[in-house]
């Protein structure tokens, strides 16, 4: 069964060369376990978005939460998925525009097409926030 998590968390402390770094490793240990998605930084919390099938999303879960770069790690949604909306990626970062103005436009063509529209909405709300 595949399914959709939709996490928050907080990481005040990250330099871009960390954040690149937990992009690499997702780039490289995902495809392996199956699991897809996007990732947002803003600054100070990730947004994330994991797709996958069910126990390898509690494992990797389990691994966020133990991670020691971020605190409080948040489930916005769960849910069971026929088809997922990041098919082709093992893990994209989907860059916050500098201007908050353009943020939406520019998470509008970023984001991917087959995504719920109301992941897509706590999506955009979480971009505008800083």
């Amino acid at each position: 069964m595949l399914s959709q998590y939709l996490y928050i968390s907080t990481a005040p402390n990250l330099s871009r060369g960390d954040v690149d770094s937990i992009l690499e490793a997702s780039a490289r240990n995902n495809p392996e376990r199956g699991i897809t998605g996007l990732l947002l930084y803003n600054g100070r919390n990730f947004l994330q978005l994991i797709e996958g099938e069910e126990s390898a999303l509690v494992a990797l879960m389990v691994r966020i939460g133990n991670d020691p770069r971020h605190t409080g790690v948040s489930i916005l949604e769960r849910r069971a998925i026929e088809q997922r909306a990041c098919p082709g990626w093992a893990m994209k970062r989907v860059l916050i525009a500098e201007s908050i103005a353009g943020r939406r436009d520019q998470l509008e063509r970023d984001l991917p097409a087959d995504l719920d529209e109301q992941t897509r909405r706590i999506i955009l709300n979480f971009a505008i926030l800083n």
